[in-house]
């Protein structure tokens, strides 16, 4: 069965092309061969300010540059985070994006009692990170802090789940054959929509 899927591409630098790209063009390769529906964003190319005040996060209007991203997240049915990790967790970048999308009337609602309503529910997700350091590392000995808490804090608390991983360790170094693994497994991904 087809889904509606937005790839957000989160290394910020607009310069030149990583592996992240490389990531994602093969996920959404895959994806649209299979016959779902893709949309792609890439954060490095997207101007938009930075919020500086709890006024403006709670009451701010959207970001003209954000509008489309936020209509693909609003309309798919499965959503891919790739980026780089930095400092254990994301990119300011794509955590400046994040905080404009899944702000209150976008991605929550406050109601008069209990917790916020979930506006992005029935929505599922994969984060896929790419890192210096070995994924087992991560995950075991950082307990994968700062994507564990993009998961909980940002994806599960609007609604977003399941959310699945995917670590990619030692990404500078890695051989071409194992680089290569990897790219087919971003295709496999896609078709799968997963």
């Amino acid at each position: 069965m087809a889904s509606r899927i937005v790839i957000i591409q989160g290394h910020p630098d607009p310069g030149e092309r990583h592996l992240c790209h490389a990531l994602a063009d093969a996920y959404a390769e895959a994806a649209a061969a299979a016959g779902h529906e893709v949309v792609r964003v890439e954060l490095a190319a997207l101007d938009f300010p930075l919020m500086r005040s709890e006024a403006e996060f709670l009451h701010g209007a959207l970001p003209a540059t954000l509008e489309a991203a936020s209509d693909a997240i609003h309309g798919a049915q499965h959503i891919v985070f790739i980026f780089p990790l930095w400092l254990g967790t994301m990119p300011a970048l794509l955590k400046g994006f994040l905080e404009h999308v899944m702000r209150p009337g976008l991605a929550f609602a406050h109601q008069e009692k209990g917790l916020p309503k979930k506006l992005l529910a029935g929505r599922s997700a994969r984060v896929i990170v790419t890192m210096g350091m070995p994924g087992f590392f991560y995950r075991w000995f950082y307990r994968a802090h700062g994507v564990r808490g993009m998961e909980r804090n940002i994806l599960n608390f609007v609604g977003i789940k399941p959310v699945r991983e995917t670590f990619l360790g030692n990404a500078e170094g890695v051989s071409a054959a194992a680089r290569a693994g990897w790219i087919e497994n971003m295709r496999a991904l896609g078709r799968r929509a997963a």
